[in-house]
């Protein structure tokens, strides 16, 4: 898919990976469609991206467990700037700690948010794009979908679904002409990830920024990648330990210090994160 004048829709986009991947659609000529949670902080980040000559960005509401504030948002998108060619089903949230001490409340938040948000996306994208023949539908999902990490059973619960869920998508609807991506990301520079423990070794081969990511995205859309992972160098450790028995795997993952990146988290770098997703 050749980007320049494409109409891609964001969610979760006022911050961290998805705003980045805001600005790399921008940068390669697409009209881009920021929608979060946090209206007022949607409608300010697309005032300064549209600031920037030849950009064309609009901020939305969106509550992507609600499939009926998912549906107006498109129909906002292609009232505003044209037929929807790029959904990115960007929006998670990542909560940590023991599973028995999560509060149900915020255990179907996480699905709501991760599983539901994906669903809700994914079936209004495809419906618009089997129509036309045309489009592409990314799911950021996390090493986490192919892993079980401790500190994070929901979570990787949630990534889990993602996972299988888009490649089944993938499958379904390439006969059609829509593509459909999923993108694994390892420990990314974000507020949603600070905090975590990575052994100084491994920061080259687990670490990477916001803005690799959004390169992912923008890679896999425009190359139809069913699959990206980043950093690149993650896929091959990934494959590696899935040859190994679930024992040796484990065992790996303890005298490497993998098992430590959430449970080992330090809780003071992480209290603003879960703050702000107890007020929301």
């Amino acid at each position: 898919m050749e980007l320049e004048n494409k109409v891609v829709a964001i969610t979760g986009a006022a911050r961290g990976i998805g705003l980045a991947t805001a600005k790399a659609f921008l940068a390669n000529g697409a009209k881009v469609a920021i929608g979060d949670l946090d209206a007022e902080l949607a409608e300010k980040v697309a005032a300064e991206l549209g600031a920037e000559p030849g950009a064309t960005v609009v901020g939305l509401s969106l509550d992507v467990t609600d499939p009926d504030s998912f549906a107006a948002f498109l129909d906002e998108v292609e009232a505003q700037l044209g037929p929807l060619d790029v959904l990115v089903n960007n929006a998670g949230i990542m909560p940590t700690g023991l599973f028995v001490d999560e509060s149900p409340s915020m255990t179907r938040r996480m699905i709501d948010i991760n599983v539901h948000g994906v669903v809700n996306g994914s079936r209004l994208a495809a419906a618009r794009f089997m129509l036309r023949r045309a489009g592409h539908i990314v799911n950021i999902a996390s090493l986490a979908g192919v892993t079980g990490e401790p500190g994070l059973a929901t979570y990787c619960g949630t990534k889990h679904f993602v996972v299988g869920f888009t490649e089944s998508l993938h499958r379904e609807l390439h006969p059609y002409g829509v593509g459909v991506s999923t993108i694994l990301p390892g420990i990314i520079n974000t507020e949603l990830s600070a905090g975590t423990r990575v052994p100084g070794w491994a920061k080259p081969l687990g670490t990477a920024e916001p803005e690799e990511v959004a390169a992912g995205i923008v890679s896999a859309v425009t190359k139809d990648r069913p699959l990206k992972v980043v950093p690149a160098a993650l896929g091959g450790i990934l494959t590696s330990m899935s040859l190994l028995p679930a024992k040796a795997r484990f065992a790996v993952a303890h005298a490497l210090k993998f098992d430590q990146l959430v449970s080992g988290a330090d809780p003071m770098a992480r209290a603003a994160y879960h703050r702000r997703l107890e007020e929301q």
